[in-house]
């Protein structure tokens, strides 16, 4: 994780900033429909992009006919181009194949529901997704972005960057997504000093989903100190009570250097991981 990767050049203009091409317009009505609904009204786009109503209208009906939207009850929906291209990317995805093995064997160990994340800029993207039937009531789905500072893959992966890299992907004030997410970055700096001390281990505790906790660990490749990806465990609190996250933690350890000694965790031509 460099700089430029974490505020790469040419990002999204913000709101109440004209975008200045139509690729900027229309990854702004794609970006519309990240969310837990499918389906968006005109009206709905137009307030999530903060482009002209007329400008939406008329993109959106050359995105209809190039499938990159399709016509929905009450709306619009993603069409099967945009799910065609992004199931390629799930697919074609190194970190995904090569962690696949090991998420399913920690979801067989635990009974708990376990992610692939990796960090892109301040958020973690969940590139994979393994659960079983009985227990996937996890609200997290493959494609998903979600501010680090309130995850366990978030944080896992922001206690290896270096110092620099931190500062840039830190707010002073941090979006809370539930009434325990961290809010400050003073509170998310003693939180990453504390999953330093615990061999990397971070918590979510019912940070970003009320009543769901989880654990993660990140994997680093051996020539580079920030991590590449990171594994995670979630349940459900039960009783007010956390499922097993210490066990969880101990698996999602012994697993990763269990594989990085196996070379499991190689992906790309030379590379090595390590935990």
């Amino acid at each position: 994780m460099t700089v430029d990767e974490l505020v790469p050049a040419g990002s999204l203009p913000r709101r109440g900033q004209a975008p200045a091409s139509m690729i900027e317009r229309m990854t702004l009505i794609l970006n519309a429909f990240d969310g837990p609904s499918p389906v968006r009204t005109l009206l709905d786009v137009v307030d999530r992009t903060g482009l002209p109503r007329s400008s939406v209208h008329r993109i959106i009906d050359q995105m209809l006919r190039l499938r990159w939207l399709a016509h929905a009850p009450g709306g619009y929906r993603l069409g099967t181009r945009a799910l065609e291209l992004g199931g390629l990317a799930v697919e074609h995805n190194e970190i995904r194949h090569a962690m696949r093995p090991l998420l399913q064997d920690l979801c067989s160990r635990t009974g708990m529901v376990a992610h692939l994340g990796v960090l892109d800029g301040p958020e973690v993207l969940i590139v994979d997704k393994v659960a079983d039937r009985c227990c996937d009531d996890i609200p997290t789905r493959l494609g998903a972005r979600m501010p680090a500072h309130c995850t366990a893959l978030g944080k896992a992966l922001l206690a290896t960057l270096p110092p620099r890299v931190l500062e840039l992907a830190c707010r002073e004030r941090l979006p809370r997504l539930t009434p325990r997410t961290i809010g400050h970055r003073a509170d998310l700096h003693r939180e990453l000093d504390r999953v330093r001390c615990h061999r990397g281990v971070a918590v979510d505790r019912a940070e970003s989903f009320s009543g769901v906790v989880c654990v993660a660990v990140a994997i680093r490749a051996a020539t580079e100190h920030a991590g590449v990806a990171a594994l995670s465990l979630s349940g459900r609190l039960e009783g007010g009570r956390a499922p097993g996250t210490s066990r969880a933690a101990e698996h999602l350890v012994e697993v990763v250097q269990a594989a990085v000694r196996a070379d499991a965790l190689c992906y790309g031509a030379g590379r090595r991981c390590r935990a």
